[in-house]
Protein backbone atom coordinates (compact mmCIF):
# COMPACT_ATOMS: atom_id res chain seq x y z
CA UNK A 1 0.00 0.00 0.00
CA UNK A 2 0.59 3.59 -0.72
CA UNK A 3 2.38 5.59 2.31
CA UNK A 4 0.14 8.23 3.53
CA UNK A 5 2.75 11.39 4.98
CA UNK A 6 -0.35 13.28 5.91
CA UNK A 7 -1.01 11.02 8.06
CA UNK A 8 2.60 10.79 9.31
CA UNK A 9 2.02 14.40 10.36
CA UNK A 10 -1.29 13.85 11.73
CA UNK A 11 0.26 11.18 14.52
CA UNK A 12 3.05 13.63 15.51
CA UNK A 13 0.39 16.58 15.90
CA UNK A 14 -1.78 14.30 17.81
CA UNK A 15 1.10 13.05 20.35
CA UNK A 16 1.99 17.46 20.42
CA UNK A 17 -1.24 17.12 22.07
CA UNK A 18 -0.83 14.24 24.12
CA UNK A 19 2.39 15.83 25.89
CA UNK A 20 0.89 19.80 26.68
CA UNK A 21 -1.41 18.39 27.76
CA UNK A 22 0.35 16.30 30.34
CA UNK A 23 2.88 19.36 31.27
CA UNK A 24 0.82 21.42 33.01
CA UNK A 25 -0.74 18.62 35.17
CA UNK A 26 2.81 17.35 36.45
CA UNK A 27 4.59 21.26 36.67
CA UNK A 28 0.57 21.74 39.11
CA UNK A 29 1.45 18.74 40.90
CA UNK A 30 4.57 19.75 41.83
CA UNK A 31 4.11 22.77 42.79
CA UNK A 32 5.65 24.65 39.68
CA UNK A 33 4.39 27.50 37.44
CA UNK A 34 1.80 26.57 35.05
CA UNK A 35 -0.70 27.52 32.20
CA UNK A 36 -3.63 25.26 31.39
CA UNK A 37 -6.09 28.39 30.31
CA UNK A 38 -5.97 27.85 26.81
CA UNK A 39 -8.33 25.11 25.28
CA UNK A 40 -5.68 23.50 23.29
CA UNK A 41 -3.76 22.23 26.11
CA UNK A 42 -6.79 20.08 27.55
CA UNK A 43 -7.42 18.25 24.31
CA UNK A 44 -4.97 15.04 25.09
CA UNK A 45 -8.21 13.11 25.72
CA UNK A 46 -9.53 13.70 22.48
CA UNK A 47 -6.18 13.68 20.86
CA UNK A 48 -5.87 9.89 21.63
CA UNK A 49 -9.64 9.01 20.34
CA UNK A 50 -8.21 10.47 16.92
CA UNK A 51 -5.45 8.40 17.15
CA UNK A 52 -8.04 5.33 18.00
CA UNK A 53 -9.93 6.06 14.87
CA UNK A 54 -6.39 6.60 12.45
CA UNK A 55 -5.76 3.40 13.56
CA UNK A 56 -9.13 1.27 12.55
CA UNK A 57 -8.49 3.36 9.69
CA UNK A 58 -5.14 2.16 8.79
CA UNK A 59 -5.54 -1.68 10.31
CA UNK A 60 -9.01 -2.27 8.96
CA UNK A 61 -8.29 -0.74 5.54
CA UNK A 62 -4.91 -3.10 5.50
CA UNK A 63 -6.45 -6.35 6.50
CA UNK A 64 -9.85 -5.27 4.19
CA UNK A 65 -7.82 -5.25 1.02
CA UNK A 66 -5.27 -8.62 1.92
CA UNK A 67 -9.18 -10.51 2.36
CA UNK A 68 -10.52 -9.01 -0.95
CA UNK A 69 -7.00 -10.13 -2.66
CA UNK A 70 -7.22 -13.44 -0.60
CA UNK A 71 -4.15 -12.47 1.06
CA UNK A 72 -4.72 -12.36 4.85
CA UNK A 73 -2.88 -14.10 7.13
CA UNK A 74 -4.06 -13.91 10.70
CA UNK A 75 -0.57 -15.42 12.16
CA UNK A 76 1.42 -13.10 10.13
CA UNK A 77 -1.16 -9.75 11.38
CA UNK A 78 -0.46 -10.83 14.87
CA UNK A 79 3.40 -11.33 14.25
CA UNK A 80 3.11 -7.58 12.90
CA UNK A 81 1.55 -6.24 15.34
CA UNK A 82 3.35 -7.98 18.13
CA UNK A 83 6.85 -6.61 16.63
CA UNK A 84 5.38 -3.70 15.92
CA UNK A 85 3.95 -2.85 19.43
CA UNK A 86 5.25 -4.73 22.20
CA UNK A 87 9.02 -4.39 22.61
CA UNK A 88 8.65 -0.63 23.28
CA UNK A 89 5.57 -1.56 25.17
CA UNK A 90 6.96 -3.98 27.85
CA UNK A 91 10.31 -1.67 28.09
CA UNK A 92 7.87 1.11 29.22
CA UNK A 93 6.13 -1.42 31.54
CA UNK A 94 9.35 -2.53 32.85
CA UNK A 95 10.53 1.04 33.13
CA UNK A 96 7.98 2.52 34.75
CA UNK A 97 7.08 -0.27 37.88
CA UNK A 98 11.47 0.23 38.59
CA UNK A 99 11.03 4.10 38.30
CA UNK A 100 7.94 4.36 40.91
CA UNK A 101 8.69 1.47 42.92
CA UNK A 102 12.61 1.62 42.92
CA UNK A 103 14.56 4.77 41.63
CA UNK A 104 12.00 7.35 43.35
CA UNK A 105 12.61 5.61 46.92
CA UNK A 106 16.42 5.53 45.58
CA UNK A 107 16.60 9.23 45.42
CA UNK A 108 14.39 10.14 48.57
CA UNK A 109 11.89 11.45 46.57
CA UNK A 110 8.04 10.81 47.58
CA UNK A 111 5.46 9.05 46.02
CA UNK A 112 2.56 6.59 46.87
CA UNK A 113 2.19 3.22 45.80
CA UNK A 114 -0.61 2.05 47.92
CA UNK A 115 -2.73 -0.38 45.46
CA UNK A 116 -2.20 -4.04 44.79
CA UNK A 117 1.09 -4.23 42.57
CA UNK A 118 0.90 -7.88 41.44
CA UNK A 119 -3.11 -6.74 40.21
CA UNK A 120 -1.57 -3.95 38.58
CA UNK A 121 1.34 -5.70 36.94
CA UNK A 122 -0.72 -9.11 35.80
CA UNK A 123 -3.30 -6.24 34.27
CA UNK A 124 -0.63 -4.60 32.72
CA UNK A 125 1.52 -7.33 31.49
CA UNK A 126 -1.83 -8.81 29.66
CA UNK A 127 -2.85 -6.09 27.77
CA UNK A 128 -5.25 -4.34 30.18
CA UNK A 129 -3.59 -1.33 31.37
CA UNK A 130 -6.50 0.49 30.97
CA UNK A 131 -7.88 -1.16 33.78
CA UNK A 132 -4.92 -1.16 35.94
CA UNK A 133 -4.70 3.02 35.05
CA UNK A 134 -7.64 4.13 36.32
CA UNK A 135 -8.63 1.58 39.11
CA UNK A 136 -5.28 2.06 40.61
CA UNK A 137 -3.55 5.24 38.98
CA UNK A 138 0.21 3.65 39.19
CA UNK A 139 2.05 6.43 37.87
CA UNK A 140 1.95 8.39 34.38
CA UNK A 141 4.41 6.53 32.97
CA UNK A 142 2.08 3.77 33.24
CA UNK A 143 -0.97 5.60 33.12
CA UNK A 144 -0.54 6.86 29.62
CA UNK A 145 -0.25 2.77 28.45
CA UNK A 146 -4.27 2.25 28.69
CA UNK A 147 -4.47 3.84 25.59
CA UNK A 148 -2.04 1.06 23.85
CA UNK A 149 -4.38 -1.61 25.89
CA UNK A 150 -7.55 -0.41 24.16
CA UNK A 151 -5.37 -0.90 20.64
CA UNK A 152 -4.17 -4.41 21.87
CA UNK A 153 -7.92 -5.41 22.22
CA UNK A 154 -8.94 -4.16 19.18
CA UNK A 155 -6.27 -6.50 17.58
CA UNK A 156 -7.20 -9.24 19.52
CA UNK A 157 -10.69 -9.00 18.50
CA UNK A 158 -10.64 -7.57 14.69
CA UNK A 159 -8.41 -9.76 13.44
CA UNK A 160 -10.90 -13.12 14.22
CA UNK A 161 -13.59 -10.89 12.80
CA UNK A 162 -12.36 -10.57 9.80
CA UNK A 163 -10.63 -13.81 9.05
CA UNK A 164 -14.59 -15.78 9.55
CA UNK A 165 -16.51 -13.36 8.02
CA UNK A 166 -16.80 -13.70 4.18
CA UNK A 167 -15.87 -10.54 2.36
CA UNK A 168 -19.18 -9.41 1.17
CA UNK A 169 -20.78 -9.47 5.01
CA UNK A 170 -17.63 -7.78 6.34
CA UNK A 171 -19.45 -4.26 6.23
CA UNK A 172 -22.31 -5.03 7.40
CA UNK A 173 -21.00 -6.97 10.21
CA UNK A 174 -18.65 -4.01 11.41
CA UNK A 175 -21.42 -1.30 11.30
CA UNK A 176 -23.59 -3.72 13.44
CA UNK A 177 -20.94 -3.97 15.70
CA UNK A 178 -20.14 -0.65 15.77
CA UNK A 179 -23.46 1.19 16.70
CA UNK A 180 -24.69 -1.95 18.86
CA UNK A 181 -21.45 -1.28 20.80
CA UNK A 182 -22.11 2.07 20.68
CA UNK A 183 -25.46 2.20 22.53
CA UNK A 184 -24.01 -0.77 24.45
CA UNK A 185 -21.22 1.38 25.59
CA UNK A 186 -23.81 4.35 26.79
CA UNK A 187 -26.56 2.34 28.83
CA UNK A 188 -26.76 2.08 32.26
CA UNK A 189 -25.64 -0.91 34.21
CA UNK A 190 -22.38 -0.17 31.61
CA UNK A 191 -20.48 2.29 34.02
CA UNK A 192 -17.60 -0.24 34.23
CA UNK A 193 -17.11 0.26 30.02
CA UNK A 194 -16.88 4.01 30.74
CA UNK A 195 -14.52 4.08 33.43
CA UNK A 196 -12.20 1.95 31.92
CA UNK A 197 -12.67 3.58 28.40
CA UNK A 198 -13.09 0.93 26.59
CA UNK A 199 -14.27 3.09 23.39
CA UNK A 200 -13.97 0.24 20.78
CA UNK A 201 -16.20 1.95 18.47
CA UNK A 202 -13.77 4.90 17.81
CA UNK A 203 -11.18 2.23 16.17
CA UNK A 204 -14.25 0.67 14.62
CA UNK A 205 -15.63 3.58 12.91
CA UNK A 206 -12.19 4.42 11.78
CA UNK A 207 -12.63 0.84 9.69
CA UNK A 208 -15.72 1.68 8.56
CA UNK A 209 -14.53 4.65 6.35
CA UNK A 210 -11.95 2.91 5.24
CA UNK A 211 -13.88 0.23 3.86
CA UNK A 212 -16.45 2.73 2.39
CA UNK A 213 -13.27 4.36 0.63
CA UNK A 214 -12.09 0.86 -0.74
CA UNK A 215 -15.49 0.24 -2.04
CA UNK A 216 -15.55 3.80 -3.68
CA UNK A 217 -18.60 4.72 -1.93
CA UNK A 218 -17.01 8.28 -0.34
CA UNK A 219 -16.09 9.64 -4.16
CA UNK A 220 -18.12 12.07 -3.71
CA UNK A 221 -16.51 13.81 -0.97
CA UNK A 222 -13.40 14.17 -3.62
CA UNK A 223 -15.78 16.38 -6.13
CA UNK A 224 -15.34 19.59 -3.78
CA UNK A 225 -12.73 21.18 -1.94
CA UNK A 226 -15.21 23.00 0.16
CA UNK A 227 -15.73 20.07 1.98
CA UNK A 228 -12.37 19.31 2.96
CA UNK A 229 -12.21 22.70 4.14
CA UNK A 230 -15.26 22.67 6.33
CA UNK A 231 -13.77 19.49 7.82
CA UNK A 232 -10.60 20.92 8.51
CA UNK A 233 -12.31 23.96 10.01
CA UNK A 234 -14.37 21.99 12.08
CA UNK A 235 -10.96 20.39 13.52
CA UNK A 236 -9.87 23.42 14.32
CA UNK A 237 -12.74 24.39 16.32
CA UNK A 238 -12.60 21.53 18.00
CA UNK A 239 -9.47 21.51 19.38
CA UNK A 240 -8.87 25.58 19.75
CA UNK A 241 -12.49 26.21 21.78
CA UNK A 242 -14.94 25.03 23.67
CA UNK A 243 -17.81 24.86 21.29
CA UNK A 244 -18.14 21.24 21.00
CA UNK A 245 -18.25 20.65 24.96
CA UNK A 246 -21.76 19.46 25.52
CA UNK A 247 -23.62 18.69 28.43
CA UNK A 248 -24.88 15.58 26.74
CA UNK A 249 -22.32 13.01 26.56
CA UNK A 250 -23.97 11.19 23.99
CA UNK A 251 -24.35 14.01 21.41
CA UNK A 252 -20.59 14.96 22.02
CA UNK A 253 -19.27 11.12 21.61
CA UNK A 254 -21.24 10.85 18.46
CA UNK A 255 -20.38 14.32 17.18
CA UNK A 256 -16.46 13.46 17.98
CA UNK A 257 -16.34 9.49 16.42
CA UNK A 258 -17.93 11.21 13.23
CA UNK A 259 -16.08 14.55 12.87
CA UNK A 260 -12.77 12.52 13.56
CA UNK A 261 -13.76 9.67 11.11
CA UNK A 262 -14.22 12.39 8.07
CA UNK A 263 -11.15 14.27 9.21
CA UNK A 264 -8.66 11.07 8.72
CA UNK A 265 -10.09 10.44 5.36
CA UNK A 266 -9.86 13.85 4.37
CA UNK A 267 -6.45 13.74 5.40
CA UNK A 268 -5.86 10.53 3.52
CA UNK A 269 -8.08 10.40 0.80
CA UNK A 270 -9.84 13.77 0.23
CA UNK A 271 -6.80 16.18 -0.05
CA UNK A 272 -6.92 17.10 -3.71
CA UNK A 273 -3.40 15.75 -3.99
CA UNK A 274 -2.00 18.26 -0.40
CA UNK A 275 0.95 16.52 1.07
CA UNK A 276 2.80 17.61 3.74
CA UNK A 277 6.40 17.11 2.49
CA UNK A 278 8.27 18.47 5.16
CA UNK A 279 10.89 15.47 5.78
CA UNK A 280 11.35 16.54 9.36
CA UNK A 281 7.59 16.79 10.22
CA UNK A 282 6.76 13.30 8.38
CA UNK A 283 9.94 11.51 10.65
CA UNK A 284 8.47 12.87 13.60
CA UNK A 285 5.45 11.32 12.93
CA UNK A 286 7.36 8.09 11.83
CA UNK A 287 8.46 7.74 15.71
CA UNK A 288 5.21 9.14 16.95
CA UNK A 289 4.69 6.39 18.87
CA UNK A 290 8.19 6.49 20.87
CA UNK A 291 7.09 9.90 21.53
CA UNK A 292 3.84 8.97 22.80
CA UNK A 293 5.41 6.17 25.26
CA UNK A 294 8.83 8.67 26.69
CA UNK A 295 7.02 11.78 27.09
CA UNK A 296 6.28 11.33 30.33
CA UNK A 297 10.16 9.94 31.04
CA UNK A 298 11.04 13.13 29.42
CA UNK A 299 8.28 15.73 31.43
CA UNK A 300 9.65 13.63 34.91
CA UNK A 301 12.80 14.29 34.42
CA UNK A 302 12.52 17.79 33.17
CA UNK A 303 10.06 18.61 36.14
CA UNK A 304 12.84 17.06 38.32
CA UNK A 305 15.42 19.45 36.97
CA UNK A 306 13.52 22.77 37.44
CA UNK A 307 12.58 21.57 41.33
CA UNK A 308 16.46 21.75 41.93
CA UNK A 309 16.81 24.82 40.11
CA UNK A 310 13.67 26.72 41.61
CA UNK A 311 15.86 27.64 45.00
CA UNK A 312 18.10 29.76 42.72
CA UNK A 313 15.32 31.19 41.19
CA UNK A 314 16.69 31.95 37.67
CA UNK A 315 13.90 32.03 36.07
CA UNK A 316 10.03 33.84 36.14
CA UNK A 317 7.48 31.90 35.87
CA UNK A 318 6.58 32.34 31.88
CA UNK A 319 10.37 31.64 31.22
CA UNK A 320 10.13 28.93 33.36
CA UNK A 321 6.50 27.51 32.18
CA UNK A 322 8.87 28.00 28.03
CA UNK A 323 11.61 26.55 29.46
CA UNK A 324 9.54 23.28 30.93
CA UNK A 325 7.58 23.05 27.08
CA UNK A 326 10.63 23.50 25.31
CA UNK A 327 12.88 21.23 26.92
CA UNK A 328 10.25 18.78 27.47
CA UNK A 329 9.49 18.33 24.03
CA UNK A 330 13.43 18.19 22.74
CA UNK A 331 14.03 15.42 25.18
CA UNK A 332 11.02 13.30 24.60
CA UNK A 333 12.21 13.44 20.52
CA UNK A 334 15.77 12.36 21.47
CA UNK A 335 14.81 9.78 23.85
CA UNK A 336 12.20 8.47 20.62
CA UNK A 337 14.61 8.99 17.91
CA UNK A 338 17.51 6.80 19.93
CA UNK A 339 14.43 4.57 20.73
CA UNK A 340 13.16 4.00 17.30
CA UNK A 341 16.68 4.27 15.17
CA UNK A 342 18.55 1.58 18.13
CA UNK A 343 15.67 -0.55 19.65
CA UNK A 344 12.48 -0.64 17.18
CA UNK A 345 14.04 -0.43 13.79
CA UNK A 346 14.97 -4.05 14.19
CA UNK A 347 11.59 -5.52 15.17
CA UNK A 348 10.49 -2.81 12.20
CA UNK A 349 12.95 -4.73 9.40
CA UNK A 350 11.36 -7.75 10.45
CA UNK A 351 8.11 -6.86 10.77
CA UNK A 352 8.26 -6.11 7.05
CA UNK A 353 9.12 -9.40 6.07
CA UNK A 354 5.78 -11.37 7.52
CA UNK A 355 4.08 -8.37 5.16
CA UNK A 356 1.49 -10.07 2.37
Amino acid sequence: MKKLPNLDALRFFLASLVIIYHIPSLSKNQGLPYFDASPILNKGVDAVYMFFVLSGFLIMRLIYIEKKNNKFSIKNFYIRRILRILPLYYLIVIFGFLFYHYLLPLFNIPYENNYNFVSSVLLTVFFLPNISTFLYMPGGILDVLWSIGIEEQFYLMVAPLFYFVKTNKIFKVIVTITFGYFLIYHLQGFEFLRRFQFVYFFLFFGGIVSILEENKKLEFLKTKLLFSLMICFLIILYFFTNIFEFENYILKKTLTVVLFGFFVHTMSCNNFNFKIKNRLLNYFGRISYGIYMYHVIALNAVVFLFLKLEQFELFNDTITIILINILTFALTIIFAHFSYKYYELPFLKLKNKFRS
